[in-house]
């Protein structure tokens, strides 16, 4: 089978690593792709918002499947313009990426479900957002409405800080994104993501795994996409994974069906664990970055079979997917000056020997010169991911593998999976 996989970041490269490892492909194509991909695929150079080219590739070159990757393209509608011209796709429809491309669309349905989550207000005008914080008082949190690459989400812990962040949001500060906002009530717990596959019908649990948003060690500074993750989330216990199927998977992948908007491909679930049990923080339409990463280096079953079944409406037909027992973790090396404006060109050297140790690194913003120079080309560059038989020995791993490479304009965090290495060692 051939198989077309959008998407150009760490994510991606992920994907495309396991994807080729599957006795059932015939031939990878990756767009627009990364140096990384390129080990696995052959690149094209398609434009993802020119939904035609695309279509006219995939029948071109007889794809069996597409996987999109990102969700800009979901929630522009790409995975409609394929499915309607006959192929077969893993990614929601355009109106069910909704889920991800509308905060307040997500708040709305978890109303009408009664899913659990925090108390919220939508708000499409500063005068009313302002009215609104004046209710909820601080700490609060404040998110761009739409697509904001991970980063439309101020957690305020003064009534001066939520401020700022609505006259940015509504100033423009995230574009189009914060052209309306919601206002969410400060939930307390720590925080998890749950993943399940499902194709509308059938839903299949996928892994869990706690991410790093914050830029800085400790959990300060800015919020970004992710600075490292683990997998899986032991926090988050067989019997909180069951109630989460129950109270916000399963309500959300029927209510979705009923209502003809019918979900098919990953739903990661963002969670916060209260005292009152876990409430979905948000929803992504697509694998986490970096949680991807560690999920499929767990992953021990056969990708293409599986999103493929997804795609066709054929879960309920297939094994439950497999895990390794053993920890996975991935470390973010991003460019100096990220989250805010990364500085690019930065050179990077020796990942071959980074790799030695039986970590494995996946390239999420990286640029190859045409004399085989490799160069940083976004704000998370990296993700250097490694497995163990705990989250320090997979730690472990880890660093001696960042330490291996040598990227002097790049940084990272150093405190990947503390709050786990923390429980494992009061565990004896």
């Amino acid at each position: 089978m051939n198989i077309l996989l959008l998407g150009s970041g760490g994510r991606e490269h992920a994907l495309s690593w396991k994807l080729a490892q599957s006795p059932l492909l015939d031939k990878l194509y990756g767009a627009p792709g990364n140096p990384g991909i390129a080990d696995h695929a052959q690149i094209v150079g398609l434009d993802l918002t020119d939904h035609a080219a695309v279509v006219t590739f995939c029948e071109g070159h007889r794809i069996g499947l597409v996987v999109v990757g990102p969700e800009a393209p979901l929630v522009d509608g790409l995975s409609d313009s394929l499915r309607t011209a006959g192929f077969s796709v893993f990614g929601p429809s355009r109106v069910a990426a909704q889920l991800e491309g509308s905060k307040g669309f997500t708040k709305d349905l978890c109303t009408r479900a009664n899913i659990p989550t925090a108390g919220y207000v939508r708000a499409s005008s500063l005068q009313e957002a302002r009215a609104t914080l004046a209710r909820f008082g601080a700490p609060v949190v404040i998110k761009a409405d739409g697509l904001a690459a991970g980063k439309g989400v101020v957690v305020a812990m003064t009534m001066a800080e939520a401020e700022a962040a609505v006259d940015d949001m509504f100033d423009g500060a995230f574009g189009a994104a914060g052209a309306e906002v919601v206002i969410e009530e400060f939930m307390t717990g720590e925080e998890a993501s749950f993943f399940a596959l499902t194709d509308g019908a059938t839903i299949v649990p996928f892994g869990s795994a706690q991410d790093h948003k914050r830029v800085g060690d400790g959990d300060t500074g800015p919020n970004t996409g992710g600075m490292g993750a683990y997998s899986p989330a032991r926090v988050l216990t067989p019997e909180l994974e069951a109630e989460t199927l129950a109270r916000i998977i399963g309500p959300t992948v029927k209510t979705m069906a009923d209502e003809g908007m019918p979900y098919s491909g990953v739903l990661y679930a963002g969670l916060m664990l209260t005292e009152q049990g876990p409430k979905l923080i948000e929803y992504n339409a697509r694998f986490g970055d970096p949680e991807c990463q560690v999920l499929l280096m767990r992953f021990e079953g056969d990708l293409v079979e599986l999103l493929l079944a997804c795609a066709d409406n054929k879960l309920s037909s297939i094994e439950p997917p497999r895990f390794s027992a053993d920890v996975a973790m991935t470390v973010v090396m991003a460019a100096e000056g990220y989250p805010g404006t990364p500085k690019k060109g930065g050179r990077i050297d020796h990942i071959p020997a980074a790799e030695v140790g039986g970590a494995k690194v996946f390239h999420a913003g990286t640029t190859l010169s045409g004399d085989g120079i490799l160069s940083a080309s976004g704000g998370r560059v990296l993700n250097v991911t490694a497995k163990g038989p705990t989250v320090k020995a997979a730690r472990d791993t880890a660093y001696a593998a960042v330490d291996a490479i040598s990227f002097p304009e790049g940084f990272c965090r150093r405190d990947i999976g503390w709050r786990e290495i923390e429980r494992e060692e009061s565990q004896g």
